[in-house]
């Protein structure tokens, strides 16, 4: 009896193999298609991160589905990328949302808002509140379709080649910053300068620029701004963490049979967790050792960052008052950080302090 059961069991699955084999060939065509970054090769944690996304699409398919990754300026600048794939100039595109809020303000919260959320709190209100839906919602116009890939963390401050004491210092200050913080920074003097992380060092050692941020101390010292000014000032209160994302032609898109989708947004996620742990491996070293070259570490000032937290709270409201899909957007977020951060403060941020307190008395 056993072994009847067991002939007519495998007749089954033989059977079931044959008739799902050719459906199973027909949703895994061979497929090429072209990524470009906003970023430069030199950045190997961010760029990093579009290579290891490629590489997790190929391996989950068997090479059945390739994606060529191309540095900012090998087909488009880093700042056209939207534009490129909105044209099906090229398929795909690893770029931050904020640089386009020229285009649609609501895009701030796709990356990053000034005193926005961490990157873990962010990720969940991607996931679980509502980020992804109001995102794709802000893209529609432009044709494209985003899934999450990367976070940098909360960012330093940047580079300025000289002391920040006051608010007054800030005026007339030429400063490389991306996204809602330059517009920010604006309505307190300074002249926001946003250019892609590949033009900043010769922008800065030209004079062109007083101040330049870009991420963190590892990409910033990759980038050389360490060596063209001495002052390095924290935190990057304009975007509690950089989210990143893969954004794609919507018509290709939606053209990919299922599993495809499934890959991608599969590979996004496990290449965007490479990158935020990329990052906590490389920045301290990287921190001490341009410490250790001659920058000077210095936190904002009390009244500079509150003026800062001021002027942007002016600022998101008149854009709320004109933009129903940033106000949206806007209060989607904002209710979501209050409840993460009501939990986070009750355990998590008094066990972080409590260790960071014994570790500089060890």
């Amino acid at each position: 009896m056993k072994r009847r059961t067991f002939l007519k069991g495998s007749a089954l699955t033989g059977a079931a193999t044959l008739v799902a084999a050719p459906a199973i060939a027909q949703s895994s065509p061979e497929i090429k298609w072209r990524l470009t970054s906003s970023f430069p090769k030199s950045l190997d944690t961010i760029f990093g991160t579009a290579q290891t996304f490629a590489k997790y699409v190929a391996d989950a398919t068997d090479n059945k589905f390739q994606i060529q990754t191309f540095a900012a300026g090998e087909i488009v600048p880093g700042l056209q990328a939207l534009d490129a794939v909105s044209t099906a100039t090229v398929e795909m595109a690893q770029t931050p949302l904020y640089f386009y809020i020229g285009k649609e303000p609501a895009l701030t919260y796709a990356t990053g808002a000034p005193f926005g959320m961490n990157h873990r709190h962010q990720h969940s209100w991607w996931t679980f509140g509502g980020g992804a839906e109001l995102v794709n919602e802000a893209l529609k116009p432009f044709k494209t379709h985003a899934i999450l890939c990367g976070n940098s963390g909360t960012q330093m401050g940047g580079w300025f080649r000289k002391e920040i004491k006051t608010v007054d210092d800030l005026k007339g200050l030429k400063f490389r910053i991306a996204g809602m913080g330059g517009h920010v920074l604006a309505r307190l003097g300074v002249v926001p300068q946003q250019i892609a992380g590949g033009d900043v060092y010769s922008a800065l050692e030209k004079g062109s620029l007083d101040a330049a941020e870009f991420v963190g101390p590892y990409d910033d010292e990759k980038l050389g701004l360490n060596k063209v000014a001495k002052y390095y000032y924290y935190p990057g209160w304009w975007e509690g963490g950089a989210m990143l994302h893969m954004i794609m032609n919507e018509e290709k898109w939606s053209a990919l049979p299922k599993p495809y989708q499934a890959i991608l947004k599969q590979a996004g996620a496990a290449a965007g967790a490479w990158m935020i742990e990329k990052y906590d491996s490389v920045n301290p070293a990287a921190l001490k050792r341009l410490i250790a070259g001659g920058a000077e570490l210095r936190a904002f000032p009390q009244p500079v960052m509150e003026a800062c937290y001021q002027a942007t709270q002016d600022h998101l409201n008149e854009i709320a008052a004109k933009s129903a899909l940033f106000k949206k957007t806007r209060e989607s977020h904002d209710a979501y950080m209050k409840e993460v951060l009501f939990y986070s403060q009750i355990g998590e941020n008094y066990y972080d302090n409590f260790l960071l307190a014994k570790m500089r008395k060890g």
